[in-house]
């Protein structure tokens, strides 16, 4: 299994109470909280964070895309990308990802990328998603238009890529007399897509015709592993077998010398992102349009916003894995062999937890749980597709 630090760049000073007297931390949470001396020394914190990763081992380090939210402090990951392009010396970067509907010329996201995969020197992955519905409120985008958006700009993207320009591009959304980016990719034809979404039943299916590597997002991992079966169904129906390398799991891992301290120790932090950072009403995380009845349902059957959860509900249903070294790797062997997945996108850091704690569950799990998962794939039936 390969592991990726995946890092939301909270702005874990948050007044906490203000985000409840408010209702959420997205859109509407006043920005008069947020303190550009603090967040600035949060940049670094956090930065430094990532290329402790590298020179731990993990595979990869991640970045996001989120707008107006203290939930994460990237509203253009590719600053933050490109610096860590010259200080993560091993790892691979991705951005996971770009919010192509909400873009007005996508040709700058493939000018984006193009540059950190040279700098990167082929090191970059390309992650492509919709936006979460809180996006389209603070962005002003017809939410109703974002699928078509998304698959107009991707194809548009991939074609910048992939054939010499200049060309000249007409579609319904987007038109350029000239299409002719430099720099190209270093990668050929182009770097890894990456998809991440909560669910969307069209966005899976979708993910599989492309055969993109597809990325779950916060879902306890029942939903998970019917997710992935989706995807492997899908991929069956197009005549060819899923392997575990085209499916990621984002979750949430903290490690400490016993079941008990880990509790204690993650309990704050960790329903501080969920029950305040995460904290949205359903009209703005889901508004009209944005996905199809069948994938609103599921989502809302997740249950993961919209009602305050424990640590204990969270560990309970497979959505974060606490614990000892001895708990933690019995849990992901276990969500493994039961999803089948074969990369896992860590938060090492989460909602309000402070960098002496982070250092130290980063360390924790690159000792004791990376190298009892090097080369390990999915046991029993998923063996078969992984080989």
């Amino acid at each position: 299994m390969k592991f990726f630090n995946f890092h939301l760049m909270p702005y874990r000073h948050a007044d906490l109470d203000a985000i409840d007297r408010n209702g959420s931390a997205w859109v509407t949470y006043s920005n008069r909280d947020y303190d550009p001396a603090k967040g600035a020394e949060l940049y670094h914190e956090y930065l430094d964070q990532m290329e402790l990763a590298d020179r731990l081992g993990f595979d990869g380090v991640c970045l996001n895309e989120h707008h107006q939210t203290a939930y994460g402090m990237m509203p253009t990951p590719g600053p933050l990308a490109g610096a860590l392009t010259r200080s993560v010396k091993r790892a691979k970067i991705a951005i996971l990802g770009r919010a192509l509907p909400l873009v007005n010329n996508p040709l700058v996201i493939a000018e984006e990328y193009a540059m950190l995969d040279n700098l990167s020197r082929g090191r970059f992955i390309a992650g492509f998603v919709r936006g979460i519905g809180a996006e389209y409120h603070a962005m002003g985008i017809n939410p109703g238009l974002s699928q078509e958006r998304f698959a107009e700009a991707h194809d548009l993207i991939i074609r910048a890529w992939t054939e010499p320009g200049p060309f000249q591009y007409v579609g319904k959304h987007y038109h350029f007399n000239y299409v002719n980016p430099w720099p190209r990719p270093y990668q050929a034809p182009h770097p890894p897509v990456w998809i991440p979404s909560q669910g969307s039943s069209s966005t899976i299916k979708w993910a599989a015709q492309m055969r993109y590597t597809y990325a779950q997002t916060l879902s306890p991992i029942a939903v998970v592993a019917r997710m992935f079966q989706m995807y492997r169904d899908e991929a069956e129906k197009l005549g060819y077998e899923a392997s575990p390398d085209q499916l990621a799991w984002s979750n949430t891992i903290y490690v400490a010398e016993t079941d008990e301290k880990a509790m204690r120790e993650a309990r704050p932090h960790l329903e501080a992102l969920t029950n305040r950072f995460l904290k949205m009403p359903t009209e703005m995380l889901l508004p009209p349009g944005y996905s199809n009845i069948e994938s609103v349902k599921r989502i809302r059957a997740a249950k993961i916003t919209g009602k305050p959860q424990t640590l204990d509900d969270l560990v309970r249903n497979g959505v974060v894995i606490v614990g000892s070294p001895n708990t933690v790797r019995e849990k992901l062997a276990e969500y493994q062999d039961l999803a089948g997945f074969n990369t896992s996108l860590t938060k090492t850091q989460f909602g309000t937890l402070p960098d002496d704690m982070t250092r130290a569950n980063m360390t924790a799990i690159a000792e004791e749980i990376l190298p009892h998962f090097r080369g390990r794939l999915p046991q029993g039936k998923r063996q078969a597709a992984a080989e």
